[in-house]
């Protein structure tokens, strides 16, 4: 195990299209599969209920860090905060960073996660296996999106 996740795709759309994709909160919502009570601002919380079926329990809570136009998006939260019997408040939390590049056809997308190293050991192994496995899926799922939608 690491300390970070690293995925990254080529995506085969115009930057601004991606971006909308991360930060349009219906768009975000449709891929990420969460319905947001808000959009992302820099500095602010965002949250909403997740649709993803068998975790509809389940709220999706981040910090926004940094939001740069067509460039960066970052959040953090806690990983993996799937038991719902338990209080993940005053655990620390992760860094998740969207960055956008460009590249010949369309767009690099890369997400890397960091920060398991600082989770509860008891936590640490499952939130990086399940957040490792989860990027996977969501990296898909934004191809998906913009390829899908104009």
């Amino acid at each position: 195990m690491t300390n970070s996740i690293e995925k990254q795709i080529f995506l085969k759309a115009p930057r601004g299209r991606v971006w909308r994709a991360l930060t349009n909160p219906k768009e975000f919502g449709t891929w990420f599969r969460v319905k947001l009570d808000n959009g992302f601002s820099a500095g602010a919380r965002t949250s909403g209920n997740i649709t993803y079926e068998g975790y509809e329990h389940l709220r999706f809570d981040v910090t926004v860090e940094e939001l740069v136009p067509e460039s960066r998006l970052s959040w953090r939260w806690n990983p993996n905060a799937i038991d719902p019997a338990r209080d993940y408040s005053r655990e620390p939390t992760t860094l998740v960073v969207f960055e956008l590049l460009e590249a010949a056809g369309g767009t690099l997308l890369k997400v890397t996660e960091s920060g398991f190293d600082r989770l509860p050991p008891e936590r640490r192994e499952q939130a990086y296996r399940g957040n490792d496995e989860g990027w996977g899926i969501q990296v898909e799922n934004i191809a998906r999106h913009v390829s899908q939608s104009p």
